[in-house]
């Protein structure tokens, strides 16, 4: 599994964009910083647990899809018209809640002050 990029700001304002474990060189004054300093079970939990959350609205679209395969399969076209119902059901109200608990859970994710090199 990748990870997600790391945001490491410099102290005098550059920011830069690396990967778990790989070290970022400051174009304006030089520093280096090493992300391997982040403890690895703490990153790759977050990772694990960002998943889960995409994983989740992938399980329930997909059990969405489920039933109304199910549903065509014994009402026929009858069941066409509910499909607009669901889907602004799902785009208005499930897919909202879902991104505000990611965004939740993400502004409340960890920083770590990385030691330049």
């Amino acid at each position: 599994m990748r990870g997600a990029r790391i945001t490491v700001a410099c102290d005098c304002g550059d920011v830069g964009y690396v990967a778990y474990g790989e070290r970022w060189g400051c174009p304006k004054c030089g520093r280096t910083c090493n992300t391997a300093q982040i403890p690895a079970d703490e990153y790759w939990g977050i990772m694990h647990e960002m998943r889960r959350f995409r994983i989740q609205a992938i399980l329930v679209a997909i059990a969405i899809g489920g039933g109304f395969a199910l549903l065509f399969a014994t009402t026929g076209r009858r069941a066409v018209s509910l499909v607009p119902i669901v889907f602004g059901g799902w785009f208005l109200f499930y897919m909202p809640r879902w991104r505000r608990k990611v965004r939740s859970r993400a502004r409340t994710l960890p920083t770590w002050q990385l030691r330049p090199d």
